[in-house]
């Protein structure tokens, strides 16, 4: 007898211990089928948070949650009043855990003005965050050039701008609109170059302080241009050795690359020629992004490669989008200007979508693109700021105010 307990205690809990694993790994009582069947989870996580979630049109509950579902195809929604809704679609397996993450962007954004100065002409300064401000509007006190860094923390109603050039200190024939800026590798310079009636001056600008005596580079302004080119080559070799080992010599043939996310784990690109890219993970991972990928790459066309999940995904732009990058790129006699008009933001997983009259945001597999500002935008202008913020020039007033100024779009 003692041997029978012991052998049902010990039958016990294995059986115990095989059900804790088992429901561990995702089996659950089907009581209709009478079986015990695989299931997979999907954690639904949504900023801002308290979403109602929908799944395949049903009201689940609201976000953060996980929710358990037998193996197949599911479309998940998530809404929230006063913000656009999100929607994905997923192929779970059992056994398997999906991530549905999504950051939904609020119906009508809010506008805030930045600066006052009237501003004729902006330029971002790669992807430092930073910009040059030029202002002429026959005002001794404000015209000139001036360094402004949105990502500060701003304790005034307008955030106190750097100048590093009066306009006073320049010839008096200079038209700021007609400028040209180039950087130095390491941005803490730039080469400034004006159109006079006699022809163009240049200046080497220092952005750490304001430059009252200027450095007239007019006559090396080729050799130092040169210079530069031959460092930012270097670094763009550096570049791409961040890629994985395999891709480095297609990427290095048939990539030009824009950016980076700031995680470093995808890479936006146009593609120089057509050419496939290998795989690299092979069989794909099945719980990586279930989205249909391309690896046959089309001339000029603008893509995004995920490192770690070694997928590639062809990102669509309007029509209207494209004919104006073609448009600008015949203009300046290059191949494409794409990251004038697409920039990745912040969160690493979405790219803006600078479309002239509209500013739209779509995620990097090309899915869930939203119109997130339709505003007043002048100049083709648009960035975004470290905390997630659009930034475009805007007149608001235009019977008093000659020029426009700079705005935030908030859409967090």
């Amino acid at each position: 007898m003692k041997l029978i307990s012991r052998v049902l205690i010990f039958g016990l809990f294995f059986g115990v211990f095989i059900f804790i694993v088992a429901y561990a790994r995702g089996y659950r009582l089907d009581l209709h089928k009478k079986s015990f069947t695989s299931t997979g989870i999907i954690a639904i996580t949504s900023s801002p948070k308290a979403a109602k979630v929908y799944v395949n049109g049903e009201l689940r509950g609201v976000t953060d949650t996980s929710l358990t579902l037998a193996p197949g195809a599911y479309t998940i929604e998530i809404k929230k009043d006063g913000y656009m809704s999100w929607s994905k679609k997923f192929n779970l397996k059992g056994e398997l855990v999906m991530v549905a993450d999504a950051t939904l962007f609020p119906i009508n954004a809010s506008l805030t003005p930045l600066t006052n100065l009237g501003i004729v002409k902006i330029v971002s300064i790669d992807d430092t965050g930073r910009l040059l401000l030029f202002s002429q509007q026959d005002n001794i006190e404000k015209d000139g050039i001036h360094l402004f860094d949105p990502n500060l923390k701003l304790i005034s109603i307008f955030p106190p701008l750097k100048m590093i050039l009066a306009k006073k200190n320049l010839p008096q024939d200079i038209d700021f609109t007609k400028s040209k800026v180039y950087f130095s590798p390491d941005y803490k310079e730039g080469l400034f170059e004006f159109e006079l009636p006699t022809g163009s001056v240049s200046y080497l600008l220092s952005f750490d302080e304001e430059n009252k005596e200027l450095l007239d580079m007019t006559a090396s302004k080729d050799s130092l241009l040169k210079m530069w080119d031959e460092e930012k080559r270097l670094e763009s070799i550096k570049i791409l050795e961040a890629l994985p080992k395999l891709l480095q010599p297609t990427a290095s043939d048939s990539f030009h690359i824009i950016s980076f996310t700031l995680d470093k784990t995808k890479v936006l690109y146009t593609a120089t020629h057509k050419d496939t890219l290998p795989l690299l993970i092979n069989p794909p991972l099945i719980s990586g992004d279930q989205e249909k990928e391309t690896r046959s790459l089309e001339t000029g066309k603008l893509y995004v490669y995920d490192i770690k999940e070694d997928k590639n995904f062809k990102i669509e732009l309007s029509d209207e989008l494209t004919k104006e990058i073609e448009a600008k790129s015949e203009e300046r006699n290059e191949m494409t200007r794409a990251e004038h008009y697409v920039m990745w933001y912040p969160d690493s997983r979405h790219l803006v979508l600078n479309e002239s009259r509209q500013i739209a945001i779509v995620e990097y597999d090309n899915t869930n693109r939203q119109i997130v500002y339709a505003g007043p935008h002048e100049d083709g202008y648009v960035d975004v700021t470290q905390d997630g913020k659009l930034l475009v020039l805007a007149n608001l007033n235009s019977l008093i105010n000659k020029f426009p100024d700079l705005y935030v779009v908030g859409i967090k």
